[in-house]
């Protein structure tokens, strides 16, 4: 059996595991020192443990960094990765350079139980849940990490379906004993998983972001079965009942269908619908996946949509696809065909035995 790992746990966890093994207590802020500012990769790097301590800690733990097994390289500098999980699974996270900025899309989950239409990770299923240590790996083990500025959950997976270990790898990356990021670098996205989204908005100052692709309740029932349960109107009702107006910022993530939601009277609801929250629309080109019979929206289509939603006070911005030529853009992701080979040759490995 493997030993666990000490990334993706949190100081209160790690004062917990330094008692049972009968260590001070100031060496748990040793050790998160060591794992989340210095970013060693060893427990031996932790030299001011004791040689005995660092021999109990490598007893039932290692630092639980892997790094990524493929990289795919895009045509315009965005670059895809491929990390191996538990269970013989795999998961993607994408490096995303636009000049000053640097930003890795993470993922939360191998796959996902959502089944969005328009989405790979949704027809991939859902596989697993990764720990705090899987999805803070991604982070720390690119090899741009170090360049890193930005970090958008909406990789693989649904966020808040995934909601305790979530918030473990937040408070890592905004605590002051963790990397002490500002939460205005941080954005999470979600369709709008009510329990997990209310939590969100309690507890915690990251930039949010909502995946809604239609004002009309029939119209996104179809695109995303989540409205059954949680309709958008009522995630809007809940978004109401919090401040965005300082630091916090809250998005709406809009992909356009070509004839079927990218029309002026769409905008105009659109804009009726989040009147009175101070946000933002992200436009989204449809980017097609095997299997799915959406049309994609004519891109000169985008700008009058977008022009709509500004003349009536909803700041619009059109995306820009990156790494479509590696399925790296919004909505492409997908392990399904690397698990299926990894599950193969395990197959294959326990047949010679």
């Amino acid at each position: 059996m493997s030993n666990a790992t000490l990334i993706g746990k949190t100081l209160a966890e790690v004062k917990s595991l330094t008692g049972e093994l009968g260590m001070p207590s100031y060496t748990a802020r040793q050790i998160v020192e060591w794992l989340y500012k210095k970013r060693i990769r060893s427990i031996d790097e932790m030299t001011n443990l004791s040689l005995v301590h660092r021999e109990k800690l490598k007893e039932k733990f290692t630092t639980g960094h892997v790094v990524p097994i493929q990289k795919q390289q895009s045509v315009d500098g965005t670059a895809k990765y491929l990390f191996p999980v538990s269970g013989n699974k795999y998961v993607e996270a994408v490096y995303i350079p636009d000049k000053e900025r640097a930003t890795l899309c993470v993922s939360s989950q191998v796959g996902c139980k959502m089944n969005c239409k328009f989405c790979m990770t949704g027809k991939q299923k859902f596989a697993c849940q990764l720990s705090a240590a899987e999805i803070l790996n991604q982070l720390l083990s690119v090899p741009e990490s170090d360049l890193l500025t930005n970090f958008v959950f909406m990789g693989m997976g649904e966020p808040l379906d995934n909601v305790d270990e979530l918030f473990n790898v937040l408070e890592i990356m905004t605590a002051e004993y963790g990397f002490a990021l500002s939460p205005k670098r941080i954005t999470v996205s979600t369709i709008g998983l009510q329990p997990g989204l209310k939590r969100f908005l309690e507890e915690s100052q990251c930039h949010l972001a909502i995946s809604i692709h239609s004002p009309y309740h029939e119209e996104r029932l179809s695109l995303m079965p989540v409205e059954k349960t949680y309709p958008i109107a009522e995630i809007i009702e809940l978004i109401k009942q919090y401040d965005f107006s300082r630091q916090r910022r809250v998005s709406f993530e809009y992909i356009l269908f070509g004839g079927l939601n990218d029309d002026l009277k769409h905008a105009r609801d659109l804009a009726g619908l989040l009147s009175g929250i101070p946000c933002r629309v992200n436009l989204i080109k449809y980017h097609r996946i095997p299997g799915v019979d959406l049309p994609a929206t004519d891109t000169a289509k985008m700008v009058p949509f977008r022009d709509c939603l500004s003349s009536r006070g909803i700041i619009s911005t059109i995306r820009m696809s990156r790494g479509e030529d590696i399925l790296a853009a919004c909505g492409m992701l997908s392990t399904l065909a690397t698990t299926k080979k990894g599950q193969d040759r395990e197959d294959n490995r326990k047949s010679m035995k």
